[in-house]
Formats: structure tokens, C-alpha cells, sequence
């Protein structure tokens, strides 16, 4: 797996979450704050885009796994 595919699986996975633990009609419901992650992943998702760069990347290239994107 590449560094892109675990990023999209990684950003959509704690948007999911964020989302089942801000809105009240959830079952897993904790606070209406947890929308801050959800904003904080989508600034991030925006400016990995414009800018050319991602933290995440730099994490998971240092954890090992191989850079590329999803056609690589």
C-alpha cells in the first residue's frame, strides 16, 4: 500500500468519526466540538492540495511505507 491510499483511507476514516461523535443523533455521540476535527481535517486535505505537501506523508515515508500515489 502507498503513502496516497493509506492518506485518503486515514482522512476519511477520521471524518467518519469525527462526524458519528458531533452529531447528537448518533448512537456514539459525545460533544458537537468534535466538528474542530472534522474542520481541521478538511484545512488539511485543502492545503496538502494546494500546496504540494502533507504531513502525513512525512510520517508514514518515515514509518516505512512506500511513496507513490495510487497509479505508481
Amino acid at each position: 500500500m502507498t503513502t496516497e491510499r493509506l492518506i485518503r483511507i486515514i482522512a476519511g476514516s477520521l471524518l467518519l468519526l469525527s462526524l458519528a461523535l458531533a452529531i447528537p443523533a448518533s448512537p456514539i455521540y459525545i460533544s458537537q466540538w468534535f466538528f474542530a476535527l472534522t474542520a481541521f481535517v478538511a484545512a488539511n486535505l485543502l492545503q496538502s492540495g494546494v500546496s504540494r505537501w502533507c504531513l502525513m506523508e512525512d510520517i508514514l515515508v518515515k514509518l516505512g511505507v512506500r511513496r507513490g500515489g495510487v497509479h505508481d
